[in-house]
């Protein structure tokens, strides 16, 4: 009887000492793979579980049911992972969830369907959305303009804009690239593409594709752009019905004084910005802050800011990361002037030496935007034709840890916020 007593007893102990939860920590110190992490995450949700997202506890840590295939997913993609018990997990929560801590376990309920507007011209490391979604390992598809023209955005939770010119004029790369083969092939299949859908000019068939963006936002929908996407897609929604576009361009002359019959009521992000007139400047408008900051490369970071996680719980997630200090990057939209931002957005990434914010974002009807400046956060100074960034060298950039953020943000339960 002593025997079995002694038995019943080792089991019962196993049983809770038996571990419950696995945390993937996501701090400087432990996680060796931070962008990998982030699938792991997106991997788990996909099979229907729950997860916390630990906000501003060890870097943003997330919080998953143990289960063997957890276990071996982790060990397989080189992610970092720490078994807890029961007990060491409520001591976890109980220490997020004091008044005095400025943490959040937020629940992510379900893997966002993604899409990536992006022409098929385009290879995946063009793209730094693309790279990192490859190499965490979360799946995406592919889109563009007949797609969204057919209202297929609805399909997605989580729109992601390459670098692409709403505006209808090619990028601007008219001055040092108008005789290059590429370009004249991207210009001829952009014409050919705009009449296939019945449309004369390619800048309208672009305005029009704007429009159902800002329509998929205004819904419900995500959406996530970067470099030039972000700016030329506000200056093509405040555009509308105004021929901003050189006769190189479109075939035909410009409106006269066109600047002033653009609405900045109806962009979502950016106010009270000069339109570049020229088409041999490779600029869009006084939005993007390229050729006034006067930055040393090697003191190029920006900071992002700290939030209520508590009460202020989506800055925060978008935010998270091991360090609040981000190397900067350039791209066609490099960061925008201050003062042409509208102050109903959130300025989450700035540098104010120089007055330019890097990292914004806002909420426009029922959906939320976040616009990031820069190309590639791991290729300070992206070139047409540079090597792509191999991220197995660079499994923790900061940088590319703000995109991720963005792409688990629509897991998220949702409840009333107060941003």
């Amino acid at each position: 009887m002593k025997k079995h007593l002694i038995i019943a007893f080792f089991l019962l102990s196993c049983a809770f000492a038996k571990a419950s939860y696995i945390l993937v920590p996501m701090d400087a110190e432990t996680q060796r793979e931070h962008l990998k992490a982030y699938g792991i995450t997106y991997w788990a949700l996909d099979q229907n579980l729950k997860v916390k997202w630990l906000l501003n506890y060890r870097g943003g840590s997330f919080l998953l049911p143990d289960t063997e295939d957890i276990r071996k997913e982790c060990t397989i993609r080189g992610v970092v992972y720490e078994v807890l018990s029961d007990s060491a997990t409520d001591q976890i929560l109980t220490e997020i969830g004091s008044p005095s801590q400025n943490m959040e376990a937020v629940i992510l309920e379900k893997a966002p369907k993604i899409a990536v507007y992006t022409p098929d011209s385009k290879v995946p490391w063009d793209d730094a959305v693309t790279m990192v979604l490859t190499y965490a390992e979360i799946p995406y598809k592919t889109i563009y303009d007949k797609e969204v023209l057919s209202d297929q955005l609805i399909l997605y939770d989580w729109l992601h804009l390459h670098h692409e010119d709403f505006t209808g004029q090619y990028g601007k790369f008219y001055r040092a690239y108008r005789s290059a083969p590429w370009y004249i092939e991207e210009k001829k299949a952009a014409e050919a593409l705009a009449t296939e859908l019945g449309y004369s000019k390619v800048s309208e068939e672009k305005r029009d594709v704007a429009l159902k963006i800002r329509d998929y936002v205004v819904g419900g929908g995500f959406m996530f752009a970067m470099c030039s996407a972000t700016d030329s897609f506000d200056i093509a929604l405040s555009a509308e019905g105004v021929d901003i576009c050189e006769p190189m361009f479109d075939g035909d002359a410009s409106d006269a004084g066109y600047q002033s019959k653009i609405d900045f009521k109806k962009t979502f992000a950016f106010k009270d910005f000069l339109l570049e007139r020229s088409p041999l400047v490779y600029e869009f408008s006084s939005i993007d802050m390229t050729r006034k900051r006067k930055v040393n490369f090697k003191t190029d970071y920006f900071t992002l800011k700290d939030y209520s996680a508590k009460w202020d719980p989506i800055p925060t997630m978008l935010c998270q990361n091991h360090t609040a200090l981000v190397k900067g990057f350039m791209g066609q939209t490099t960061s925008y002037d201050a003062q042409t931002i509208k102050s109903n957005v959130l300025v989450m990434g700035e540098n104010k030496t120089n007055g330019e914010a890097r990292y914004i974002h806002g909420i426009k009807g029922k959906g939320f935007f976040t616009f990031y400046g820069g190309h590639d956060p791991e290729d300070y100074q992206h070139r047409v034709g540079d090597p792509k960034t191999e991220l197995e060298l660079h499994p923790n950039s900061p940088g590319y840890r703000l995109i991720l953020n963005n792409v688990l943000f629509p897991a998220a339960r949702k409840k009333k916020q107060k941003t």
